[in-house]
């Protein structure tokens, strides 16, 4: 996401309707909420704790639920802790987090969605706005290919033993 500074966003909060507008990658999350340009030109500042998620969308395309199919079928094919996140308001949200633990927000958790190669790409979701986060399973895990690379070992470096 870092190939520009700016990208089209909608915000889905809990008891109002979404707003779309344009943020920033690098200062979109503030201290107090997430600050959103707007598409007739405002600038607003929407609190973490009005906020469901912020999607990240190819497309400003209101008729399709960003939602939809919220949860993976199968586990996920891309690397990564698989993570299903409960909402105060029930609903539930799979998706998939970075397996390096340092690129965690300080604000929440930024996922890869069920079907990241539709509209929607990346979900941010505030902290605030969930009940609970589980995580369902490790995909590909470093300590596999390790322990994978350990259990062959090199025969032919080996010497014989009467040579």
């Amino acid at each position: 996401m870092a190939s520009s500074s700016t990208k089209k966003v909608v915000v889905r909060r809990f008891d109002r309707e979404s707003l779309s507008g344009f943020v920033s990658t690098l200062t979109y999350q503030q201290p107090t909420g997430v600050e959103l340009l707007k598409q007739d030109g405002q600038i607003t500042l929407v609190s973490y704790g009005e906020i469901k998620f912020v999607c990240f969308v190819k497309e400003f395309d209101n008729s399709r639920e960003p939602l939809e199919g919220g949860v993976f079928q199968t586990r996920p094919k891309m690397e990564g802790l698989w993570i299903r996140m409960k909402f105060r308001d029930g609903e539930i949200l799979d998706g998939v987090l970075p397996n390096n633990l340092l690129q965690l927000d300080p604000w929440g958790y930024t996922v890869t969605p069920p079907e990241p190669y539709a509209n929607h790409q990346r979900i941010f979701v505030p902290r605030e706005a969930l009940d609970s986060i589980q995580v369902l399973g490790v995909v590909g895990s470093p300590l596999r290919k390790a322990a994978s690379k350990r259990a062959k070992p090199d025969t032919a470096a080996q010497p014989g033993l009467f040579e």
